[in-house]
């Protein structure tokens, strides 16, 4: 459900949550899993042997709880978005700076590689949140390479995959495509998706048992670049439109409250965000400490 709940927020990805909640290993495993013994079980009609490759029960389970969570919370979470969207910030900020620390504590006997990684994290994920949108216009090749960018993405702690869609420019464009029932499109945006889905999933898993602290350390620099998107006080420096022809922010980069108050006249409501920073930082520690340290621990 957390899982969920994040994917519903431009800029805040589901391996996030799924980190936080120790599962993001056995999430890729189960990816991972998708392969030809799997398609040759299913080819044969043994259901339960697929079932038991992929780890069903588990993928199951958190497929529910991600749509249980959009359709529960897509409403309110837009809501908030739309007309408090800087205590909802400022909650997220909470909640992934808790998770950066959390995963710094995983990365054992800090030495120069495991430095190089974390601040690679830093310098990706920041480059990611202050870049200008750009226009992929490029034909299907374009929306292939979009869908295979957004979902590595969105499997990875830190980087939210609506947001790359936004930055390549396709965000309206596939939202388009999504409601006129664009089949064409739809078909080989999937295909990309799907392609960089197991594609990566299988990268991040020989990475994550090959070079497990670097690897961590790396994924922890993302979390900690990724701040940037979600810290609550943001100057707006460039506009794109969005499918409805509604004018939204393509490009900000972030400000103190008091210059926030100035360049947007609104109340920065310095008070309520840092409390609830505070709740999304005390939340991840009692999620770690109750789930997330029993799960690492197996």
């Amino acid at each position: 459900m957390l899982m969920g709940a994040a994917d519903i927020v431009p800029g805040v990805s589901g391996g996030t949550m799924a980190f936080i909640t120790g599962i993001y290993e056995t999430l890729l495993d189960s990816i991972r899993a998708v392969d030809l013994d799997f398609l040759q079980m299913v080819l044969k009609l043994d259901i339960r042997g697929a079932w038991a490759h992929v780890n069903g029960g588990f993928l199951l389970a958190l497929l529910a709880g991600i749509a249980t969570s959009i359709l529960s919370l897509a409403r309110l979470i837009s809501w908030l978005l739309e007309h408090h969207p800087v205590p909802l910030w400022a909650f997220f900020f909470g909640l992934i700076l808790a998770s950066a620390l959390v995963l710094l504590r995983q990365v054992p006997r800090w030495n120069l590689p495991r430095v190089l990684s974390l601040l690679a994290g830093v310098a990706t994920a920041t480059t990611i949140a202050l870049a200008p949108v750009v226009n992929l216009d490029v034909g299907m090749a374009g929306v292939f390479l979009s869908g295979f960018l957004a979902i590595c993405a969105m499997i990875l702690p830190g980087i939210s995959g609506s947001f790359i869609l936004v930055l390549l420019g396709m965000y309206g464009t596939v939202l388009n495509a999504l409601k006129g029932l664009d089949l064409g499109f739809i078909l080989v945006f999937a295909v990309g998706a799907a392609s960089g889905l197991l594609c990566f999933s299988r990268l991040l898993h020989f990475l994550l048992h090959r070079f497990h602290a670097a690897t961590m350390a790396l994924l922890t620099g993302f979390l900690f670049g990724s701040l940037l998107v979600v810290w609550p006080w943001k100057r707006t420096l460039a506009w794109t439109e969005s499918s409805s022809g509604e004018l939204k922010p393509a490009q900000q980069i972030p400000v103190t409250p008091t210059e926030f108050t100035v360049v947007s006249g609104e109340q920065g409501q310095l008070a309520l965000c840092v409390a609830l920073m505070l709740v999304g930082f005390a939340l991840v520690w009692l999620i770690d400490s109750r789930w997330g340290r029993a799960e690492r621990a197996r």
